[in-house]
């Protein structure tokens, strides 16, 4: 790729937070983001007016910088990967908490050539906190470097993971997996965007983020944020099947193979 990714980020940056200024806010300041529709019969997952008007923007502005990228979006795509360059975009994530105007909700772009992820943003709406990172740039939060923490151990941790939206099968092991690693942490947050937890374990609020049944555009963004500030990213069993393979673990590293050991029976 020829395009300086730096300069990517700078644009895609200021397209997020024009999204926010031009289609969201406005949205939020008239509640018509209450025009909300179901997506499943699970009564947890919803598409608000906001994220559909979002996301034809984000479109429209980043196909004007970088015409030759296709897009993985979530209110228009299957979420399966592709070749060559994608924008992976989430509109709004954490919509559940944008429609109860209870933060963090977030714009997530990312930019990836098939699985490797070149660059991402999380601008999270309600605080205004704007993170980003590009492959060999470093991780930033507003003009300042970003670095996960040096947390040695999982007593130690405050760990952050979500829930899906379906209860199938696995969830009553997921809940008992909550269990304990609240016991063995300082505690297990939820805050309802996987892009946000991503971001604070890249500037090191969190030490871990855990979570399965994920999207590619829920942790596109996260993954290079991630990595550019030092972290670990892996599937479950600690291998490289994590950007389409729904399974995460992002963490400082230094308490990866603890949280690693942890989830290695939760599928089996």
């Amino acid at each position: 790729m020829t395009h300086n990714l730096g300069q990517l980020v700078d644009s895609v940056t200021k397209i997020c937070k024009r999204a926010d200024a031009e289609v969201i806010a406005p949205l939020r300041a008239s509640q018509q983001q209450l025009t909300i529709t179901a997506k499943d019969d699970s009564g947890r997952n919803f598409v608000t007016q906001a994220d559909l008007q979002t996301e034809n923007f984000l479109k429209s502005e980043l196909s004007a910088i970088l015409p030759e990228a296709g897009f993985i979006a979530e209110e228009s795509s299957d979420g399966e990967a592709r070749e060559g360059l994608q924008w992976i975009i989430d509109p709004i994530d954490g919509t559940t908490n944008f429609m109860h105007n209870m933060p963090p909700f977030c714009i997530s772009v990312a930019l990836a050539d098939g699985t490797k992820v070149l660059l991402g943003v999380i601008f999270e709406l309600f605080h205004k906190e704007c993170f980003y990172a590009w492959e060999g740039g470093g991780a930033w939060l507003d003009g300042k470097p970003i670095r996960v923490s040096k947390t040695a151990s999982i007593s130690e941790s405050l760990l952050v993971t979500g829930f899906p939206y379906e209860h199938g099968p696995l969830f009553d092991r997921w809940i008992m997996l909550f269990s304990d690693f609240t016991k063995a942490s300082r505690g297990v947050r939820r805050l309802g965007a996987a892009a946000v937890d991503m971001a604070y374990v890249a500037c090191g609020r969190f030490d871990a983020f855990y979570e399965y049944n994920l999207q590619p555009w829920d942790v596109a963004a996260g993954i290079v944020i991630c990595s550019e500030a030092g972290g670990q990213i892996t599937d479950f069993t600690g291998g490289n099947d994590y950007l389409f393979g729904k399974r995460m673990v992002c963490s400082n590293g230094h308490v990866h193979p603890s949280m690693l050991q942890a989830l290695e029976s939760f599928d089996h």
